[in-house]
């Protein structure tokens, strides 16, 4: 599942990276960027990459190309990153679900821990765990006591198998000792239709999607998937507060193919940095309630082994199982 951001500030960094080849007046390196968005157009990651490839062309006066090359999780895309020229000019923007397709598929058409480079753990914020207002609770711990005493009768939706929504859905059934039976969509639009129709009355939801609904009275907000309160919704608390231990966030993070030189990955996580922390942006993001992370690549190396190990967990308890 795709949400927004900040696929767009890689293309950043992308234009400034340092390569081999010649350099543009601007003392950047010349040539096309190509910003590699792995899921359909319209998408969060996809309407940001192109916003701020944009601006990034008229600074730059460099081209730069997003492409959409979508399917499988994000695999399709990212396999083709994996194969690209080791120049840091052809990049990749993952969300969080990117974390989980080495347990969700039996085989890769590539290595994910070789193949692809990461460069930077660009921003994070939560979903929001959102009830049909049919549905008689008001907080997370009316939600917990109701599929309690209800084992297996409450659905929850998601975009898919193996979706953020679902990894969720799969680990508020285990931290809280519930059954809620999960019902997959495709793609995230079908699944908010049922979910304001009251046919599947439980759903993990992006944040930007959820405020003019919850808003609207359409739907019923329990709580963020953060380990703490998110600026944009103060008022709701984490699930965390009564289930300990819940910490699911949307991320995206910046990956280049393999072998490119150290050199070339520190360069353009630092004019990655640059461009996430201008004020205009941090603005922009927090707007959507995005946090800006901008990691260093040691640093993202750690976080991304964290949330695979995460993932691996959830996804063989719950024996959620992908025909590929």
């Amino acid at each position: 599942m795709q949400y927004t951001s900040i696929a767009a500030l890689c293309a950043a960094a992308v234009v400034l990276v340092t390569s081999a080849g010649t350099y543009a007046q601007s003392g950047f390196p010349a040539g096309t960027v190509r910003v590699v968005s792995p899921y359909p157009p319209g998408g969060g990651t996809d309407i940001l990459s192109r916003v701020i490839g944009q601006k990034l062309n008229e600074n730059l006066k460099q081209p730069v190309i997003v492409e959409n090359r979508a399917g499988a999780n994000g695999t399709i895309g990212a396999a083709y990153v994996a194969k690209s020229p080791p120049d840091g000019l052809t990049m990749l923007i993952v969300p969080a679900g990117y974390a989980a397709n080495p347990a969700l598929y039996k085989t890769l058409p590539y290595d994910q821990s070789k193949d692809l480079a990461p460069v930077s753990h660009l921003a994070s914020g939560p979903l929001v765990l959102v009830v049909h207002p049919s549905l008689p609770v008001k907080s997370v711990k009316d939600l917990l006591a109701l599929a309690k005493s209800r084992p297996g009768e409450i659905n929850v939706g998601s975009a898919g198998n193996g979706s953020l929504p679902h990894l969720c859905a799969e680990l508020f059934n285990s931290a809280g000792g519930v059954k809620l039976t999960h019902i997959p969509y495709k793609g995230s639009g079908a699944a908010i239709v049922d979910v304001l129709g009251g046919q599947v009355p439980v759903y993990f939801m992006n944040v930007l999607q959820s405020l003019p609904l919850i808003k609207g009275g359409k739907l019923r907000a329990l709580g963020v998937t953060s380990p703490e309160r998110s600026s944009i919704a103060p008022d709701l608390p984490a699930i965390a507060q009564t289930v300990p231990g819940f910490d699911m966030t949307n991320w995206y993070g910046l990956l280049v193919a393999g072998g490119t030189p150290r050199e070339t990955i520190a360069r353009l996580q630092q004019e990655t940095a640059r461009v996430l922390n201008t004020p205009e942006l941090k603005e922009r993001l927090a707007g959507e309630g995005m946090t800006v992370v901008a990691s260093t690549a040691p640093e993202f190396v750690e976080f991304l082994a964290r949330e695979t190990a995460k993932y691996n967990r959830i996804i063989k308890s719950a024996g959620v199982q992908n025909s590929q």
